[in-house]
């Protein structure tokens, strides 16, 4: 319980500091700032693809197993490379977007993934995730993907590249980038705490029952003597 309470005041002090970030910056469309670059591959049906996915609410990538030629058939496929800022077109209305990573590179997407490359000159890839995984950006993805619910809800090409994002300066963004990557690489510590205390709960209780049990014994004894 203590290391959620520490991520949730670390999270409380991202947002606070983001919006100190946003609250002077200029606002500019998505198509000039981080526009779609697609890299489509030709298929080949003797060939292995290793698929990316995308996790809702802002959980990053995952990795899918490999698909074989063969079994791609009509679906076009696009490669990702580090850095791309990654929408699901399907899911990105309930925060399916992220950032690919370094061990991300290589893999492929199909047509339903939007790979944006950020201008460098103009924005970080991971400062625009964090303003699309806000109220704000949300409200935008959202009303940038008609529809019902679930895959009825599609974002559009064009109108995610009509989106206006906040712009401030290259040096500001980078600084709340550091800020980013120190509270994840405190969750990620917290993360492997959790696990480690996972792993030995069940040792733990095996040697607490062990020991009330041999304790009864050694009682049971002792009493019938």
């Amino acid at each position: 319980m203590h290391l959620d309470v520490i991520e949730a005041d670390a999270e409380r002090l991202l947002a606070v500091r983001f919006r100190e970030t946003i609250a002077n910056a200029q606002y500019r469309p998505m198509a000039e700032v981080a526009p779609l670059i697609r890299r489509e591959v030709d298929i080949d049906l003797e060939g292995s693809y290793l698929e990316l996915g995308i996790r809702s609410f802002g959980k990053g990538t995952f990795h899918k197993p490999a698909l074989g030629g063969m079994d791609v058939g009509s679906k076009r496929l696009f490669r990702i490379e580090a850095g791309d800022l990654l929408f699901s077109n399907v899911f990105a209305w309930e925060g399916a977007i992220a950032v690919a990573k370094r061990e991300d590179a290589g893999r492929f997407g199909s047509h339903r993934f939007m790979s944006c490359v950020a201008d460098h000159r103009l924005a970080s890839a991971d400062f625009l995730r964090y303003y699309f995984l806000t109220d704000a950006g949300m409200e935008k993805i959202r009303k940038a993907s008609p529809g019902g619910a679930g895959r009825n809800r599609t974002l559009g090409l064009e109108k995610l590249m009509a989106i206006e994002v906040p712009v401030p300066t290259l040096e500001v963004q980078q600084t709340f980038d550091a800020l980013q990557a120190k509270i994840a690489e405190l969750k990620a510590k917290h993360a492997a705490i959790r696990e480690a205390n996972a792993a030995l709960m069940p040792a733990t209780l095996e040697r607490v029952f062990s020991g009330v049990t041999q304790g009864d014994n050694w009682k049971g004894r002792h009493e019938r003597a």
